[in-house]
């Protein structure tokens, strides 16, 4: 698709789209998990989110080049992690209706036919901070009716485990290759915020293995302004590595 004279590519379109599901978080800690999200927490706190806090990954707060700007000790992650301040981008093997998410094992837990990641700290992270997620390839693999293993909490785990389960859990974005999604239902069922530029409802619905609310009247992915290309393109991410996770 084109903005003005300028194409944008199906991985730019993902870039914004991760980027907007930081808009007004304010104070936060953003934890992006992948090629893009990374690009698109960067291109947040350079525009429309600049209280955001960036990470190494490891121990420090970092600036918009990378330079350290504090330390961040394991206590005090913990403590942001555990009050609500910290918005993670995970990515997720599987994710059903309800934002359950799996990265631990793909079949019957007795005999996985496939071995994933491990829970990690999905529990932990969807039931004390804002959890978005991030698929590159959006699949009826990936988008599944019931995920074979809860890593990350969804909407209906979360209301069956009580209060103490839904006080921080959030998930307000799902992006994949595809589009955005978020749980913004009166049952928290997934449904379509927006399709990117050039996908069809058909598409979606193809690849994705339980209905969807939204897609009789799609709005789809904003443009990037001439600015946003300019800092993805020339400051942020000037050796394209975002083609790596979708490709031009």
């Amino acid at each position: 698709m084109t903005t003005g004279t300028v194409r944008v590519s199906r991985a730019e379109y993902c870039v914004i789209a991760c980027a907007e599901a930081w808009r007004d978080n304010g104070e936060v800690l953003a934890s992006p998990m992948g090629l893009i999200p990374s690009v698109g927490a960067r291109l947040a706190r350079r525009t429309f989110s600049p209280d955001l806090l960036l990470t190494d990954g490891e121990a420090m707060l970092v600036g918009l080049d990378g330079e350290p700007e504090g330390w961040l000790p394991y206590r005090r992650h913990l403590a942001m992690v555990t009050g609500g301040r910290r918005h993670v981008m995970m990515g997720a093997s599987q994710i059903d209706r309800f934002g359950n998410q799996n990265i631990s094992c793909i079949g019957d837990w007795n005999q996985p036919t496939r071995q994933l990641l491990g829970v990690r700290g999905a529990p932990v992270n969807t039931l004390n901070n804002p959890v978005s997620y991030w698929v590159p390839k959006h699949s009826t693999r990936v988008f599944v009716p019931k995920v074979d293993m809860i890593s990350g909490v969804g909407y209906d785990s979360a209301a069956a485990a009580g209060p103490s389960a839904t006080r921080y859990h959030r998930i307000p974005r799902v992006v994949s290759d595809l589009g955005v999604f978020d749980f913004a239902t009166p049952d928290h069922a997934m449904r379509v915020v927006s399709l990117h530029p050039g996908v069809t409802v058909d598409q979606v619905r193809e690849a994705t293995a339980f209905e969807l609310s939204g897609l009789d009247k799609p709005a789809y992915t904003r443009e990037p302004t001439p600015e946003e290309l300019r800092l993805v393109r020339e400051v942020i991410d000037p050796d394209g590595l975002r083609y790596r996770e979708v490709k031009p």
